[in-house]
């Protein structure tokens, strides 16, 4: 097995949880359920934005609180919260946003725990600090790093080894990057992507939980992810106009259909916490077919190695699979609506 894999201690879901109502206090039974709006406020909706480089805009500019440690979460200033929030405005909806504590590299238990930034720039705090009593709204997407996405990415491509800034490691280091479709079909990496599964799982259902807790009056909308591979994975052959590199650079072919399974999976274990936890859903994988990194100037994604609108000490940063601008405008236009649809209901 290797050794990726043996560092981890599979938790039982049932200790998860029982470990959050400790965690929470005996009160926890004693929640009250989101609010259901009649419909949309005259007044400001007191809303906290919470998630992880999606929610941020990773590789957009400019970067927000870009001289505090806060920068180092790149979080831009014209994230998908920030445009959502104007479209509402620009339909008499007023969002008063109480916080955006979206950082990249957020793993689902940084919504209750704090995170450590990168190169050792410092923490910043538990996102689930922003929370109050009177917040109406929370909206956010976290998972593909709890789930190892960057990982899966590493194990594919010898280019993604290469970039510390991009977090994560590959699951085996000890196996080539142009063997992963081989690698992922083996008993112990389909064993490895269980058991990240079922830590998602059991992160969102807290994350879920905490949020009507901390803010019992709240309606909750969590966001799922773009698609990232098309159906027709031949599109993924030709580099993007302006771009020499290919969208998803070095990783075979053959492994293309694997990363858009396991970010499927995600979006339907995504979906499913939310239903079960009576929020709701942006599912924007469905929404984003024909905007994927390898859909050229329609592309909604910034390819693995293409320079994005950030540098670092001089260097540019690529995008590494994120949103770029046409892709964050796709995200604002589809939570704007989900967040109309709910405080109109």
């Amino acid at each position: 097995m290797p050794s990726a894999m043996r560092k981890s201690t599979t938790t039982s879901l049932p200790q998860r949880l029982a470990a959050a109502a400790v965690a929470l206090g005996s009160c926890l039974a004693l929640a009250v359920p989101a609010g259901t709006a009649t419909a949309a406020p005259a007044d400001p909706v007191p809303t906290v934005f919470f998630g992880d480089s999606y929610t941020a805009n990773f590789g957009i500019a400019p970067v927000k609180d870009h001289d505090s440690e806060r920068g180092w979460c790149f979080q831009t200033t014209k994230n998908y919260p920030a445009v959502a929030t104007q479209r509402l405005a620009d339909k008499n909806i007023t969002l008063d946003v109480q916080a955006d504590v979206s950082c990249g590299g957020a793993l689902i238990h940084h919504f209750w725990q704090e995170q450590e930034l990168p190169f050792g720039a410092g923490k910043v705090p538990a996102q689930q600090d922003a929370l109050k009593d009177n917040t109406r709204l929370v909206v956010g997407g976290m998972g593909g790093n709890t789930l190892g996405f960057t990982s899966i990415l590493k194990q594919c491509s010898d280019e993604l080894r290469k970039h510390p800034l991009l977090p994560g490691e590959p699951v085996d280091p000890d196996k080539p990057a142009g063997e992963c479709k081989d690698f992922f079909e083996s008993e112990d990496a389909k064993a490895w992507l269980d058991y990240q599964f079922q830590q998602v799982e059991g992160d969102l259902e807290q994350i879920l939980m905490r949020m009507s807790y901390f803010a019992p009056d709240a309606e909750r909308v969590l966001v799922g992810y773009p698609r990232l591979v098309p159906e027709d994975t031949t599109r993924c052959l030709t580099a993007a106009p302006g771009q020499t590199e290919l969208p998803f650079a070095d990783i075979p072919k053959d492994a293309l259909p694997l990363l858009d399974q396991v970010q499927k999976r995600l979006d339907d274990v995504m979906k499913k916490a939310a239903a079960d936890d009576g929020a709701d859903f942006v599912d924007l994988y469905d929404r984003t077919g024909n905007n994927t990194a390898c859909d050229g100037a329609n592309r909604g994604i910034g390819g693995l190695l293409e320079t994005s609108k950030l540098d670092l000490f001089g260097q540019p940063i690529p995008w590494y699979g994120h949103p770029n601008d046409k892709g964050r405008d796709i995200q604002a236009k589809y939570v704007a609506a989900k967040i109309e649809t709910v405080l109109n209901r």
